[in-house]
């Protein structure tokens, strides 16, 4: 369900094909572009270079937490050293990202 919701909210997105949890998130743009999907005025997604990496995942994260409230779970030195993210840090930190949309109102969930 995370994962659809990913593919979701990035599709369109250039330079992002989100298949997984790990590769996927490898350049921080899967990352930026689903924060930029909740928050388009945070930053200019077509000026971001798929190779800057480290500038990515900084820009996401700190997006993530300025305008999302989203707990920093992600290091950007972590992610940058290895060239595929792990992807039970990827899943854990998309999911608190969600969380938090949601109690923001931002994410509209199925009442059961």
């Amino acid at each position: 369900m995370l994962l659809e919701w990913c593919r979701a909210r990035t599709r369109g997105y250039a330079h992002v094909d989100v298949q997984n949890f790990s590769g996927s998130w490898g350049s921080g743009l899967a990352f930026c572009a689903l924060l930029h999907s909740f928050f388009p005025d945070a930053f200019d997604y077509a000026a971001l270079d798929p190779s800057a990496r480290r500038e990515n995942f900084a820009l996401a994260f700190a997006t993530a937490e300025e305008r999302a409230d989203c707990a920093p779970l992600l290091e950007v030195e972590d992610m940058v050293r290895l060239p595929v993210p792990d992807a039970k840090c990827v899943y854990t930190y998309v999911q608190e990202l969600y969380r938090c949309l949601v109690a923001k109102g931002l994410v509209k969930t199925k009442k059961r």
